[in-house]
């Protein structure tokens, strides 16, 4: 297919460049009729405007963007109780895009920025959403955005974000199974490529090191970060030649299909395996037995990270960069005891 340009749109129109650009920018100023021939126009050459840059010229609009991998998930749900704290105090309005952990190309958020009209965006966990292309222009950045929850991925990696060092709370909950007498430890993380559980793994892994201890072939195993997928991952660790006696898991989704999966094997949890978290969501507590886990300060991740976006709205040659940590919490319930053989 030919790379249109506005000019052809233009010259198929009829009509100047300028009403072409008027036409998509701020149509009440064009006549219907011109707006009839410009936009036959449009879908007949399939032409795309630069939406990235449209939206950045139209200045202020008082709406921010949040993209996160999923709106089920509990985590998120408090992390967008604090941003919205903060944006409804400051006047702001917030959308939702969730991306069910698949990236979303260039065209499509700048489609989303140009019809929504947001002066920023905060990113919830590590997933990119698009890639380098829209990220900077000319070594300038084309729009606000801020980073949450997660370690960001390379090219993300220069923008101000806000989390928990992950990989000590990892470290520091396979130190406590440690300390409990587990020398059998298992894993139930994400694919190799996940950025959502990437830190939470290495953790694990420098504790087991530290300790000495030999991480068993297949006993780091991807639990699809869902459910099901964790029912599936305790299965495959149930049945190998050598059972571990703790199982880690770097969500609390993941840990309670672990724990569903351990019953339904007619086992005890903690008397046969003991089963760990990671991100204290409202259930952890509830489940049969309560999940030990890590405790991340969801609400004040969003208060802050709305914070750090609005600075970079108001003044992104002032706002501060980099990585700002926020403290994590061991958090001992009682799906965790001392082995029993």
């Amino acid at each position: 297919m030919a790379d249109f340009s506005i000019k052809d749109v233009a010259r198929l129109a009829g009509v100047s460049i300028g009403t072409v650009s008027r036409s998509m920018n701020t149509p009440e100023k064009v006549s219907q009729k011109t707006r009839a021939k410009v936009e036959d126009a449009v879908r007949r050459t399939g032409y795309s405007p630069n939406r990235l840059a449209q939206s950045f010229r139209r200045g202020r609009t008082n709406l921010v963007m949040v993209v996160l991998p999923s709106v089920g998930d509990p985590f998120f749900t408090e992390v967008m109780r604090g941003i919205r704290a903060v944006a409804e105090t400051s006047g702001y309005s917030v959308v939702i895009e969730e991306t069910q952990f698949n990236t979303m190309t260039a065209d499509k958020i700048g489609s989303m920025l140009v019809s929504n009209q947001t002066d920023g965006v905060i990113l919830l966990a590590s997933v990119s959403p698009f890639g380098t292309e829209i990220m900077a222009s000319g070594g300038k950045q084309l729009l606000p955005i801020v980073v949450g929850c997660e370690t960001v991925s390379p090219e993300l990696s220069a923008l101000p974000s806000v989390q928990i060092d992950n990989a000590a709370a990892a470290s520091e909950m396979t130190d406590y199974l440690i300390a409990q007498g587990h020398r059998r430890i298992a894993m139930i993380s994400g694919q190799s490529s996940s950025l959502l559980t990437k830190d939470r793994e290495i953790g694990y892994r420098q504790a087991m090191q530290a300790a000495r201890l030999r991480v068993e072939d297949g006993w780091v195993i991807d639990g699809g970060l869902t459910i099901n997928g964790a029912r599936a991952a305790t299965r495959a660790l149930l049945s190998g030649k050598s059972r571990p006696s703790a199982i880690f898991c770097a969500t609390d989704e993941m840990a309670i299909g672990c724990l569903r999966e351990v019953k339904a094997a007619s086992l005890s949890v903690p008397g046969d395996i003991s089963i760990a978290g990671f991100d204290d969501i409202r259930y952890a507590e509830v489940t049969d037995p309560p999940l030990t886990t890590i405790s991340q300060p969801a609400g004040e991740i969003g208060e802050r990270v709305m914070r750090r976006l609005l600075d970079r709205i108001k003044d992104s040659e002032s706002a501060s960069s980099g990585r700002e940590f926020v403290p994590h919490e061991l958090v001992i319930r009682e799906s965790v005891a001392a082995p029993t053989n």
